[in-house]
């Protein structure tokens, strides 16, 4: 529960340093538009591909019914996905780099940093998504016990990838080197990787409930008109806590990664107990 709570004491920081540099909570917008983008470009032919006669005719397994074709539009759809997410978490530790250095980062300063890291940024992106790709397809074909085994590795490889596109944006780190550097920064830091991700998917979870309450009342109402109405202000109210959780999360990465890598605390989080989250084992 210690951690639990420092790690909400830290993500109230990261919102503090956040509040300097509100347009870094434009990047994660921008990656989720480019991400639907790519993949209506592959994904919608790949879906016009199939024969949904056959498959409507109950021969859901039957694998001529969705081409080799499919399969390919649907990979490169998914590798372009993977991409163009792994860039914008690249821009957005850049800025929250550049900030914590004592910077005022810009959106168009934090893509420029991310595209001078792309022979790092891309291979990265090719590579974890084959191998969560690969995890995930062995899953499911071995049942049971595979989806706990190779669920188990998936997560595992999951939390020691955590620090990996900081190394690579702020220590020019290869995509293989960026990741051994954070399994081995895992050895120290494991609890705070973990409590990190459960506190801030609690802060959006506890952020989204109002957009819930809000569904419930609009269902209630019966009209199609308000029903229209509060379907859209759901939405942007949604995007809107995306952003800034990620970005709050990218802010909160970087402080991690600049303080277990130079046991400095970077600018903004003096008052932040960082020291606790990277307490050595």
């Amino acid at each position: 529960m210690g951690r639990i709570r420092n790690t909400f004491r830290l993500a109230r920081t990261s919102w503090d340093v956040l509040q300097k540099d509100r347009e870094l909570a434009l990047l994660p917008v921008i990656s989720v538009i480019l991400t639907l983008i790519v993949l209506t470009v592959f994904v919608v032919p790949g879906l016009l591909a199939i024969d949904w006669d056959a498959l409507d005719q109950g021969t859901t397994r039957d694998e001529s019914a969705i081409p080799a074709l499919s399969y390919v539009l649907f990979t490169l759809g998914g590798a372009g996905a993977a991409i163009v997410s792994v860039f914008f978490v690249g821009a957005l530790i850049a800025g929250a780099h550049e900030r914590l250095s004592g910077g005022d980062p810009t959106v168009r300063s934090s893509i420029t940093r991310a595209y001078e890291r792309i022979p790092g940024l891309v291979p990265w992106a090719l590579l974890s998504f084959t191998v969560v790709n690969i995890l995930r397809a062995l899953r499911e074909r071995l049942g049971g016990l595979g989806h706990f085994i190779f669920g188990t590795i998936e997560v595992g490889f999951d939390v020691a990838a955590f620090l990996t596109i900081p190394a690579i944006v702020i220590d020019n780190k290869g995509p293989i080197e960026g990741f051994k550097t954070s399994a081995s920064l895992l050895r120290q830091t494991w609890g705070e990787n973990l409590a990190a991700r459960v506190g801030f998917g609690l802060l959006g979870f506890v952020a989204i409930l109002p957009a819930v309450a809000l569904i419930a009342l609009v269902a209630a109402a019966g009209s199609a008109v308000l029903t229209i109405i509060g379907v859209a202000v759901i939405a942007v109210y949604i995007g809107i806590v995306f952003a800034v959780i990620s970005a709050m999360s990218g802010i909160f990465q970087a402080a991690l990664y600049l303080y277990a890598t130079t046991g400095s605390v970077p600018e903004g989080f003096e008052n932040a107990e960082l020291g606790l989250s990277f307490a050595r084992r």
